[in-house]
């Protein structure tokens, strides 16, 4: 029987394709000969048919949030970085403080870079959220507390907790507590931010926390707070990951007008309390920087209001983006419940969101302003998750958070 080392090298290379990454990694330590295969080859085949051996999609096949294709793909770092997080998810305490920033980043890229559907009824789930999604759910990433994270590490922490949905901390009144503190805390909207979920520093960037704390309250008002939802492994619901793949029937966007999918019936569910509670919990005789008395949420007699009401939007006409190619401003319109009216426009955002902005009002009175991203890829079931308050952002003015997302028959056309 011949020795491993003289098998003609395509049989060994069927041989590592058998190995799990982390153990080709080893057997290339063994001798010099397998690492210059394993590792100095002249091309990438090797890592491409082990990456393709892995229960992740086929990235020649997936698309980019904003509903683009990959030029090039570079096999060997991409499952190597896939690889190490999935070491650091099993086992966190293996995760080096200055690779959490890649570990988290490498878990937002598999999450946001996914194959497409081609029809709302299509059943073929990405391969990459079923991944994350299980590997989530027998971590405790998303609610470990013993890192002390960037101010970076904790946006993609954000992100990537607003794609899975809800976790069982979630559930905890404490943790409702928090996120409507964030949301209702009238601080946290001003022009410096367009008053909605962005940065304050007037870049346009997306501010996942705080569009983590719009998803924490709208999914609440959707999942109910039984014992079997609070101890389930995972709630499949509308603002859940199988949500965010995006809808593509031919492919291809570039040559789209309304390439963002608007044109169509959406459902805009919205939150709100008590004006008069909002104006003490936000104590206008303190700065910025003084802590909210956030007890008023707790209290048995608060009340938060969800409602819902049904938006028919058309496009009106668009305006290139020079920044983003293929991606144009698209400016719409349309009424709210067959009476009212709402104009706005959808634009990509530095960083490569979607941004949703739109005022509505009645008798051609803009009254309520509204600003929310997009979460998932393009056209995705997801929807958009935002925050509104009035045309005249007034100091006293309320606030509140909102959910906009297509009906399944609107859904069918896109």
């Amino acid at each position: 029987m011949a020795d491993i080392d003289q098998l003609p090298i395509e049989v060994l290379e069927q041989i590592i394709l058998f190995l799990d990454p982390i153990d080709v990694a080893k057997f290339s330590q063994t001798h010099s000969a397998y690492y210059n295969l394993i590792h100095h080859a002249e091309d990438e085949h090797l890592w491409r048919e082990l990456y393709l051996q892995q229960p992740f999609d086929d990235p020649r096949k997936c698309y980019t949030p904003l509903g683009r294709t990959f030029d090039v793909i570079h096999w060997k770092s991409q499952l190597q970085r896939i690889i190490r997080a999935r070491t650091v998810l099993t086992n966190l305490s293996a995760c080096h403080p200055d690779e959490r920033g890649t570990v988290l980043q490498t878990l937002v890229d598999m999450v946001c870079t996914v194959i497409p559907i081609t029809h709302p009824d299509d059943n073929e789930i990405s391969m990459n959220h079923v991944w994350v999604t299980a590997m989530l759910r027998a971590s405790s990433l998303l609610e470990h507390d013993g890192w002390e994270l960037s101010p970076e590490e904790h946006q993609l922490r954000a992100q990537l907790h607003t794609y899975f949905g809800l976790t069982p901390a979630d559930f905890q009144p404490s943790k409702r507590t928090e996120s409507r503190a964030f949301v209702y805390a009238m601080r946290h909207y001003k022009y410096d931010n367009d008053f909605g979920p962005f940065f304050m520093d007037g870049s346009g960037r997306v501010n996942w926390h705080h569009v983590q704390t719009i998803h924490h309250i709208m999914s609440m008002h959707i999942v109910p707070t039984t014992e079997e939802t609070q101890s389930a492994e995972y709630n499949l619901f509308p603002m859940s990951m199988p949500w965010t793949q995006s809808i593509l029937p031919d492919g291809n966007l570039d040559k789209e007008r309304d390439w963002a999918g608007v044109t169509g019936r959406w459902r805009c569910s919205f939150c709100f309390c008590d004006h008069r509670e909002l104006l003490i919990y936000n104590g206008f005789n303190v700065s910025d920087t003084t802590p909210l008395d956030t007890e008023i949420f707790d209290h048995p007699d608060f009340v938060e209001v969800y409602r819902s009401i049904y938006v028919e939007l058309s496009v009106l006409g668009t305006e290139e983006d020079p920044d983003h190619p293929g991606r144009p401003r698209i400016n719409f319109g349309g009424s709210i419940d067959g009476n009212a009216v709402i104009v706005g426009y959808v634009k990509v955002t530095p960083d490569d969101q979607i941004h949703w902005h739109f005022t509505s009002g009645e008798q051609g009175n803009s009254i309520w302003s509204s600003e929310g991203i997009q979460v998932g890829n393009v056209r995705s079931r997801f929807g958009v998750l935002g925050s509104w308050t009035t045309v005249a952002h007034d100091r006293h003015d309320p606030v509140g958070p909102f959910w906009l997302c297509k009906t399944e028959e609107s859904a069918e056309g896109i």
